[in-house]
């Protein structure tokens, strides 16, 4: 089954790439025909195949010949990876909830890296489908208090950013960061989710100090380490509880 898990992981990768790069373009990512990125020509559905077709054709377009972008595969290969991974070790609600922040993850890193967006349909989505999944295996009263863990970092994000604007007059944090915050906030308890922040900061330092020295670029795409951070907190909460009963 894990086999399987991981071949129905890069499918939904290959589509996830689709979908982040051409929504923010505000093209149609349900029906149009997939396009080499370089000469533009309709691909054959045996050039789609995740990860095979990349190898068989040793990465180039077999119309134009040009380098296919590595991240492609990567992104097939790493969705295939969590997909698995994830039916390996766990069930339930744990399960179909790492699939759902998963999939987010995926999805926020392509948007995010490529566009600087995080666009509102997934994180729509990522919310509809947690708070099915909770009042399921929880009932009503765990998914309403969710709901307020929510909201409540949604206004936390909302007023850092007040106060990072006024400070350094500019824009602090994007709109879709403060967005993802309310899905943070439902996906884990209020006190592991101000802990996902903080790793979110950790893990996004030493990139953000790397691209100010090498690219001088005073913008860094935020979301991708969020959603990381509350993907490992989700994963290892039990372990997060423990240390924050200790402290």
């Amino acid at each position: 089954m894990e086999v399987i898990m991981f071949i129905i992981g890069t499918v939904l990768g290959s589509f996830y790439l689709v979908i982040g790069k051409r929504l923010p373009k505000g093209e149609d990512a349900f029906f149009s025909r997939s396009k080499c990125d370089k000469c533009n020509h309709i691909l054959a559905w045996y050039d789609l195949i995740p990860i095979f077709s990349y190898i068989f054709l040793k990465g180039k377009c077999r119309y134009c010949h040009k380098k296919i972008s590595m991240v492609n595969i990567i992104i097939e290969i790493s969705t295939g990876i969590l997909f698995a991974l994830c039916y390996h070790f766990f069930t339930g609600y744990m399960l179909y909830a790492l699939l759902v922040l998963a999939s987010l993850m995926i999805l926020i890193f392509i948007t995010d890296f490529y566009y600087y967006i995080i666009l509102d349909s997934p994180l729509i989505i990522s919310s509809v489908l947690l708070f099915i999944l909770k009042f399921i295996y929880f009932g009503y009263k765990e998914a309403l208090i969710s709901l307020v863990s929510g909201v409540a970092l949604f206004l936390i994000m909302y007023l850092i950013k007040i106060i990072g604007d006024f400070a350094f007059k500019k824009e602090s944090l994007g709109g879709g960061d403060i967005k993802l915050s309310f899905v943070i906030g439902y996906a884990l308890n209020f006190k592991l989710s101000l802990i996902s922040l903080v790793l979110a900061s950790f893990l996004a330092l030493p990139y953000s100090v790397a691209s100010l020295k090498l690219q001088k670029n005073n913008e860094v795409a935020f979301g991708p380490f969020l959603v990381s951070s509350l993907f490992i907190v989700f994963l290892f909460q039990d372990k997060f509880l423990n240390l924050l009963n200790l402290l």
